[in-house]
C-alpha cells in the first residue's frame, strides 16, 4: 500500500529541465513525441542539445509540435539540438519494418528509445491492421518488434559509452500495482483478450515489464540497459479514448505532462542506474521500485530458477506473433 500511495503523490523530481546536463551528440529515439510525455520529453532534449527522432503517425500534427518546440526553445539560435520526423504506426506491424530501416539509414547509432507511446481504453472491439486487439498490438507487439529491428543502432552505441548508459525504456502503470493478476496475467487472457478494457489495458502494461525485463536478459552482455517505468498519473491523451465517467473521476487527481517525462528522462539517463539495474521497475519521477509483489517478480525468473517463467513465455510469444515482418 505504501508504495502505491508513493507513486500517486511522489517526491519532488530530482532531474529536470533545471540541471540536465548537455545532451549533445546524443540521439534519442522517442514514439509518440508529438504529445503527452513525449512531446515535454523532446522540449527538454532539444533545449539540452539533443537529437531527437519523433516517431508518430501523424506527420502533419508532428511537424506543427516541431515548430512549436523550436521557437520556444531557450536559446533557439544557438542550439545543437536537431529533430527529425520518422514516421511510425505501432498498430500496424507490416509498416514497422519500414520505420525501423528509415532510422537506420539515417543514424548508425542510438542512445535510448523511449518505447513512450501507447493507448488506453479504446472502444470495445477494435483491432489492429493484422486483425489483433489494438491495446495488445500498440502496446506490446509494435514496440517489440521496433525495439528488434533498431537494436543494431543501440549495439552500435554502447562500447562508446559505460555500461548501462546505452538503455531501452519501456513504459507501464500503476495499474501493475493496482489491478495485476497472478503472476501478471494468464496466457489465455492474452491469446483470447477478456471483454474488459481495462484488464487488457492492465495486462499490457504488465507485460511491458516483462517485456523490459526479457530484452534486457538478451542485451545485458552488450552493456544495454532495458528497464520500465510507471510514468505517473498524468493528464494526457491516452485517456482520449476512455468513458467520460473515468475521465470525470480521475482528471482531478492526475498531474500534468511533464512530470511523467521527468520520470522517462531519469529513466533514462540518471547516472544512479548500471548494469545491476536490469530488468528494473522505475516509479514517479524517478525512483526504483521499493518492490513489487513477491508473484510478479517470480514471473521475471524462468522455472528452473524457481519462478513461473511468464515473462519469457509472454516474450516468446509475442516473438512469434511479430516473426514475420522482420
Amino acid at each position: 500500500m505504501g508504495a502505491t500511495l508513493s507513486q500517486l503523490w511522489p517526491p519532488k523530481p530530482t532531474l529536470t529541465e533545471r540541471n540536465i546536463q548537455s545532451q549533445k551528440g546524443k540521439v534519442f529515439l522517442i514514439t509518440g513525441a508529438n504529445s503527452g510525455i513525449g512531446l515535454e520529453m523532446t522540449k527538454i532534449l532539444y533545449d539540452a542539445g539533443a537529437t531527437i527522432y519523433m516517431a508518430c503517425r501523424t506527420q502533419d500534427k508532428t511537424e506543427a509540435a516541431m515548430k512549436g518546440i523550436v521557437s520556444g526553445a531557450k536559446a533557439p539560435k544557438d542550439s545543437t539540438g536537431r529533430l527529425e520526423f520518422l514516421q511510425l504506426d505501432l498498430s500496424d506491424l507490416s509498416s514497422i519494418k519500414s520505420s525501423a530501416a528509415t532510422f537506420l539509414s539515417k543514424e548508425s547509432k542510438l542512445d535510448v528509445l523511449f518505447n513512450n507511446a501507447g493507448i488506453s481504453q479504446p472502444p470495445a472491439g477494435l483491432v489492429s491492421a493484422q486483425g489483433h486487439d489494438i491495446q495488445i498490438a500498440t502496446n506490446c507487439f509494435g514496440p517489440l518488434l521496433f525495439t528488434d529491428l533498431v537494436l543494431p543502432a543501440l549495439r552500435a552505441a554502447a562500447p562508446c559509452s559505460t555500461p548501462g548508459a546505452v538503455r531501452i525504456v519501456w513504459t507501464s502503470s500503476q495499474m501493475v500495482d493496482l489491478a495485476a493478476g497472478k503472476d501478471g496475467f494468464s496466457m489465455s487472457d492474452m491469446q483470447n483478450p477478456p471483454k474488459d478494457n481495462t484488464q487488457i489495458y492492465t495486462n499490457t502494461k504488465t507485460g511491458n515489464w516483462f517485456l523490459a525485463s526479457e530484452v534486457g536478459k538478451r542485451v545485458d552482455a552488450d552493456g544495454i540497459l532495458s528497464i520500465t517505468q510507471n510514468p505517473g498519473g498524468l493528464k494526457t491523451n491516452v485517456l482520449r479514448t476512455a468513458p467520460k465517467w473515468m475521465m470525470w473521476i480521475s482528471w482531478p487527481m492526475l498531474w500534468p505532462p511533464i512530470y511523467g517525462a521527468y520520470t522517462e528522462l531519469w529513466t533514462g539517463l540518471s547516472p544512479e542506474l548500471g548494469m545491476a539495474d536490469q530488468g528494473a521497475y522505475i516509479i514517479p519521477w524517478g525512483r526504483k521500485h521499493p518492490g513489487q509483489r513477491k508473484d510478479l517478480h517470480l514471473a521475471l525468473k524462468d522455472k528452473e530458477e524457481g519462478g513461473s517463467g511468464r515473462a519469457g513465455e509472454f516474450y516468446e510469444w509475442c516473438e512469434e506473433m511479430i516473426k514475420d515482418y522482420r
